[in-house]
């Protein structure tokens, strides 16, 4: 076995329906008395929903967050945590609320609670996203990574299908750049493979049943094994596409990971064929993730999305100019090839 370093990040997790009942004491357990609400505009009546369970625990709610976390809302949110004196954040909805929280722990330092609707993963991870001036810019650090997770599948039965299906993709994106990430390891490829394949497997019956909990509460359980990956492993080309497309065309953010993914597999399976294999999902997993997204009615175009076919090139230059890593190398010729595919909505090839 060839050698390699992993690093478990700290958290408390609980999970089951109903859950939600417990975040009163899940908050007390971190320490934590006077928690401000953070949740996005459509989930307003969920978070006074929160604020009611949270009781005297909860010093307000604020329904700001947005997709890819503008710096301006950031500040906002930062502020009114600071006016309200609140000693941490519960977290309520998708990536975009999340992202919120993290932003405001990494100005003020005050801890997060999440109680996650979608299948996004970021709770699991360190990984902090701010957007200015058309700029998606991206890090790592500790003080982000929520404190405690409640998992409580009742609260994503309400999910529309179609935001399933994207949220649900976009943590199996993150589970495959595990795989082949330069820091992988036995542990993260074992949450990856095991991951994937429980979302894989549920998201058909939730198209087919989607108030069904049990699949609800697998697809949470493969959602945040694929979060663990993101959070324990370097992002590669498929994320820095997807930022790159997010923060400099404000594309929606999960629809985005559904689309860009098979495309960032095909080019990169030449390169890792083991990891690839690892997914357990045949000969050509980038085709049989491309037709599952198809299948569950999945955007699979960029175009669809509000892409221009003129943004290629400018996407492609912004990619270039700060690449992560990636196990295979990304030349100008075979990204705009790639970006091209998958703004027409074509099949991906290598």
């Amino acid at each position: 076995m060839r050698a390699f370093t992993y690093a478990a990040l700290p958290m408390r997790v609980v999970f089951g329906p109903g859950s939600l009942a417990r975040l009163p004491e899940e908050v007390t357990a971190v320490g934590l008395d006077r928690v401000l609400v953070l949740c996005s505009p459509e989930q307003a009546d969920l978070g006074e929903r929160v604020a009611g369970v949270l009781g005297d625990r909860c010093v307000g709610v604020l329904p700001g967050a947005r997709m890819h976390v503008p710096v301006e809302v950031a500040r906002t949110a930062r502020d009114r945590a600071t006016e309200l004196g609140a000693d941490g954040c519960v977290v309520v909805g998708g990536g975009s609320a999340v992202g919120l929280g993290k932003a405001v722990a990494l100005e003020h330092g005050l801890p997060v609670v999440a109680v996650p609707t979608t299948y996004a993963g970021s709770e699991m991870t360190p990984v902090w996203g701010l957007t200015e001036d058309g700029t998606k810019r991206t890090g790592r650090d500790r003080r982000v990574l929520p404190v405690s997770v409640v998992y409580d599948a009742e609260l994503t039965t309400t999910l529309p299908v179609g935001m399933t299906v994207t949220s649900g993709m976009n943590a199996v994106a993150h589970a495959v750049e595990g795989l082949y990430a330069p820091d992988a390891s036995p542990v993260v490829s074992l949450m990856a493979a095991e991951g994937a394949r429980a979302l894989v497997d549920a998201l058909p019956r939730l198209v087919a049943a989607p108030t069904d909990l049990e699949a609800r509460g697998d697809a949470q359980y493969g959602a945040w094994l694929c979060g663990a990956v993101l959070g324990a492993t370097t992002m590669g080309l498929h994320h820095k596409l997807c930022h790159a497309l997010g923060g400099t065309l404000d594309l929606p953010h999960a629809p985005t990971h559904t689309v860009v993914l098979p495309h960032a597999l095909a080019h990169n399976a030449p390169a890792a064929p083991d990891a690839v294999a690892a997914l357990g999902l045949g000969p050509d997993p980038a085709r049989t993730l491309w037709e599952l997204a198809g299948s569950l009615g999945a955007p699979r175009s960029l175009a669809e999305l509000g892409m221009a076919a003129g943004d290629v090139d400018r996407i492609a230059d912004q990619v270039l100019a700060a690449p992560y890593a990636n196990p295979r190398e990304v030349t100008r010729d075979g990204l705009v090839a790639l970006l091209r595919r998958a703004h027409a909505g074509e099949p991906p090839a290598a």
